[in-house]
């Protein structure tokens, strides 16, 4: 957690993880990305903004449980940060996209056991995830260009060394402050689009079929920086520790409401080995040299 900062410098320079052997480089398109340039941007929220979001969850569920929780309380302060030059996916990484990787290396497919779903002790009954899982070494049909999900923090850096060798640039997960960067834009705006939160601009359970969609279903909601489904759709994994054997997520997901937790400022952790219906991923692209 960052506070009380009034400039934070980033560097993505030497963060990340060993890539492999380019020599059998393969014909993968990498995916499509987005350039944020150096410079300062806006980051965390201030006390109107985390007032403005319990309001927004009260409403939407009927009681007051992200307030009496605290659900908000862990976000840094609002403040200036500066960042070096990045390429970040503009879109979360696809089934179709994590198939290519599976395909090539016999790599587990997204799904979970029931026994392991039983034991997070999430509010999703176990048959909820079976629309998202994967049968041999294919997507479930007509989910291809749906966010890829059931994939834990390994699963995500497993595909990214992979992508890193098909390709020779270096993938990455993104930084907390990388992905909220790109998801808000440089000025601050509570949501991707501005401060107002517009429920038609986002897959969150406000309007949408409580469920994920293929990328880019809602381009409205994009960033200034060009992000989509930065809000709702999935949240995604960071390579922020929360603490050990866990690591912040972001951006809230087709099932929530309201939306305050689909807010770039709003943080959570979850445990590095979860495979949630909720959580997929993006890449941050370094350029080999």
């Amino acid at each position: 957690m960052i506070r009380s900062l009034s400039t934070v410098i980033v560097c993505a320079a030497g963060i990340g993880m060993s890539v492999p052997d380019v020599s059998a480089r393969t014909n993968v398109s990498p995916p499509e990305t987005v350039e944020i340039p150096a410079g300062s941007a806006i980051i965390g929220s201030d006390r109107a903004e985390r007032e403005a979001a319990y309001v927004m969850d009260a409403a939407a569920y009927g009681h007051q449980t992200t307030r009496d929780q605290g659900w908000y309380e862990s976000e840094a302060d609002r403040q200036a940060v500066r960042t070096d030059v990045y390429s970040i996916t503009r879109h979360p990484i696809t089934n179709a996209q994590y198939a290519s990787f599976v395909e090539a290396t016999d790599h587990p497919v997204p799904d979970v056991r029931r026994a392991t779903w039983k034991g997070y002790g999430l509010i999703h009954p176990y048959e909820r995830t079976q629309r998202h899982a994967w049968r041999g070494h294919r997507p479930p049909a007509g989910r291809e260009e749906h966010p890829v999900v059931l994939v834990s923090l390994g699963d995500a850096r497993a595909y990214a060394a992979w992508l890193s060798g098909e390709t020779g640039d270096h993938w990455r997960l993104p930084t907390e402050i990388e992905w909220e960067r790109a998801a808000r834009g440089d000025s601050g705006a509570r949501f991707p689009w501005g401060d107002s939160f517009e429920p038609t601009r986002l897959n969150s359970h406000d309007a949408g079929p409580f469920d994920t969609l293929p990328v880019g279903s809602f381009p409205a909601g994009q960033s200034a920086h060009g992000l989509m489904d930065a809000a709702g759709q999935v949240f995604e994994w960071t390579s922020t520790e929360q603490r050990p054997g866990r690591h912040i997520v972001k951006g809230g997901s087709w099932d929530d409401s309201g939306c305050g937790v689909c807010r770039p400022a709003a943080r959570h952790g979850r445990p590095d080995t979860i495979k949630h219906i909720l959580i997929g991923f993006r890449l941050v692209r370094e350029v080999r040299k």
